[in-house]
């Protein structure tokens, strides 16, 4: 009885651990959105916008410089003093002596320098810039598994429908076969009923093959091991809705897409550049404190065994007098850019809705496409099914048999194709309208 327990209980284990691996596209996209390492590149640019803003506030904080010099003078400067002051004669001397040493300490703090003040502005839209990339790897993504996903989906349909077709062919030879055998059927009927068939292998051959590059690609936009298996879950699907809601042309704005945002947030750091560089004409004013001490000898020993001490503290203010040429062309080039960026943003404001109209109509064609399809799918079942029994009653023949069946693989392959490009369209438009996040926690 224990262990009927024990059996059961590992079994019961066994099939919980089996549902677990069957991961749903959302299970998929949580694990890319963890484990995809574009999300430790965007993450490192974070990390360095902040860095940046620290280097950018350090320039406004205190510095403390140490020097130190020793100097063999080879061959001492001598100064001269007028004749009249020590003698009649002029005097040459030297006021120092063969070595000489120095040791300073300054400490330096800026008071005012405009153009240091607006530039720390331009941190903050770096901040942005690397939160709206981390935003936008996400939705890429979201993008790509979905896509590799849906791939899988209609792959795995596509074989469902060629393993009933290979079964129907299968079943048909079957038949042959024992007529042939029995002489009441010709050899080139049932060989016409195999090269279908053999077509048949062959595609679904293809459409595994398709199948496992589908996986491959979900593994890797995922994040996942290529080697180790990934049981996908497809048998839901995503739901096709009965129809779309209707839509106005102010429903939609471009600001909710993060590539219109960033540009945006490069204006805004382009015109702080400018900002910048015509603060550069301003006056600059710096306090400091110096400390140190010079030492003179004949050696080095009485170089450094005696030294005299000097101290100051003092403002210095500096004026750019003749540097505006450069400045002024430093401007113009900001000047430029700027321009090119807010016109490249109405470009792209037109392009936007441009592209979320195209795929809001491909969306709805293709969803119409899709019932259509459907419909095609069960009118040519049906076709099927009565020819099937009027060729078993010998009322029709192999060649009206044949046709029907082409004409429910077309019908098939119609519906495949429409399916992918509805998902692929639906997909497209989450992604022009900046909805990506939205479809996701939808799921």
């Amino acid at each position: 009885m224990n262990r009927k327990i024990i059996v059961l209980f590992l079994f019961s284990f066994a099939l919980k651990a089996n549902a677990q691996d069957n991961w749903t596209l959302k299970q998929c996209i949580d694990y890319g959105l963890k484990n995809n390492r574009n999300n430790t590149i965007y993450a490192n640019e974070k990390r360095a916008a902040d860095a940046k803003t620290k280097e950018a506030l350090a320039d406004y904080l205190p510095r403390i410089s140490l020097t130190s010099t020793l100097d063999n003078n080879l061959k001492l400067q001598q100064t001269v003093i007028p004749a009249g002051i020590f003698g009649p004669n002029d005097v040459k001397v030297s006021l120092s002596k063969q070595y000489s040493s120095n040791a300073t300490a300054q400490l330096d703090q800026v008071i005012y320098d405009q153009s240091m003040l607006t530039g720390l502005k331009a941190s903050k839209y770096n901040r942005q810039q690397a939160d709206l990339n981390i935003q936008q790897s996400q939705e890429a993504i979201i993008y790509n598994i979905s896509t590799a996903w849906f791939q899988i989906f209609v792959y795995r349909q596509q074989l469902e429908l060629l393993q009933v077709n290979k079964d129907t062919y299968e079943k048909q030879i079957a038949i042959y076969r024992l007529q042939v055998s029995k002489g009441i059927a010709l050899q080139k009927d049932q060989d016409k009923v195999t090269v279908d068939y053999n077509n048949t292998i062959s595609q679904i051959r293809v459409a595994e093959s398709n199948l496992q590059l589908a996986q491959n690609e979900l593994k890797y936009e995922m994040g996942y091991p290529i080697n180790e298996p990934l049981a996908v879950d497809t048998s839901a699907g995503v739901k096709i809705p009965a129809a779309l809601p209707e839509d106005s042309a102010g429903t939609f704005s471009p600001a909710s897409r993060v590539d219109y945002r960033l540009a945006q947030v490069n204006i805004q750091a382009l015109q702080i550049e400018q900002a910048r560089i015509r603060a550069e004409a301003l006056p600059k004013l710096t306090a400091y404190a110096r400390y140190g001490a010079v030492g003179f000898g004949n050696n080095l020993k009485e170089s450094y065994s005696t030294l005299l001490p000097f101290s100051a503290v003092g403002l210095k203010l500096s004026i750019p007098i003749l540097d505006f040429y450069k400045r002024n062309a430093q401007y113009k080039q900001a000047e430029i850019n700027r321009i090119n960026a807010e016109e490249k943003l109405k470009l792209s404001e037109g392009q936007y809705k441009m592209e979320y109209g195209n795929n809001r109509t491909r969306l709805l064609q293709a969803q119409a496409n899709v019932e259509n399809d459907q419909r095609n799918i069960a009118l040519a079942e049906s076709v099927l099914k009565v020819t099937d029994l009027q060729f078993q009653k010998g009322i029709t023949d192999l060649t009206d048999w044949l046709n029907t069946q082409h004409s429910l693989r077309e019908a098939q392959n119609s519906y495949l194709s429409s399916l992918y490009n509805y998902y692929l369209a639906k997909i497209d438009l989450e992604k022009a309208a900046g909805t990506l996040k939205t479809f996701y926690n939808s799921l």
